[in-house]
């Protein structure tokens, strides 16, 4: 093999890494491109909450618990329904909200980061005349944000309740 053949197939293995290379950077912010950002992920929370005849988020599937909260949570959850036979359990009002009723108009999302993969976001909206936070903390998995706990006003929150039981 010549000095030119060598130096061609060198220049044609550097053009197919660079290539590869490129290829995999678009790949790369493409997925990251799809999976949704916090505040996204929060904001189709609340959207369901919106307006005069707005049903709020809809959590009456297993499968709608785990894809919204973080495992451990989830499994609180999913187990308190069990346990409640039908009835009442821990959660005795939605809560995304802190409410059992609602007729919310704006919402005002902040998302702070607080740790690698970790998030806080601050709720803020009036529903019935009454000016209402609520805080969540959200944790990034594999499948996306989740959140691990939710805070309202008062000092509760959504873990506590089951540790009240």
């Amino acid at each position: 093999m010549t000095i030119v053949e060598e130096a061609r197939i060198m220049v044609a293995r550097h053009t197919i890494l660079i290539a590869l290379c490129i290829g995999l950077a678009f790949a790369t912010s493409a997925a990251r491109a799809a999976e949704p950002s916090a505040k996204a992920f929060v904001e189709a929370i609340y959207v369901a909450y919106q307006g005069k005849d707005a049903n709020g988020f809809a959590l009456d599937t297993d499968a709608a618990v785990r894809r919204t909260f973080a495992p451990k949570l989830a499994r609180l959850i999913i187990d308190d329904r069990r346990k409640a036979a039908g009835e009442i359990g821990a959660i005795g009002s939605d809560p995304f909200i802190d409410a059992q009723d609602w007729e919310i108009g704006a919402v005002d999302v902040t998302v702070h980061d607080i740790a690698a993969g970790k998030a806080r976001a601050t709720v803020a909206f009036t529903s019935l005349s009454r000016p209402t936070t609520v805080v969540l903390d959200l944790v990034r998995l594999r499948q996306g944000w989740r959140i691990s706990d939710i805070a309202w006003g008062d000092g509760r929150t959504l873990r506590g309740l089951f540790e009240k039981k």
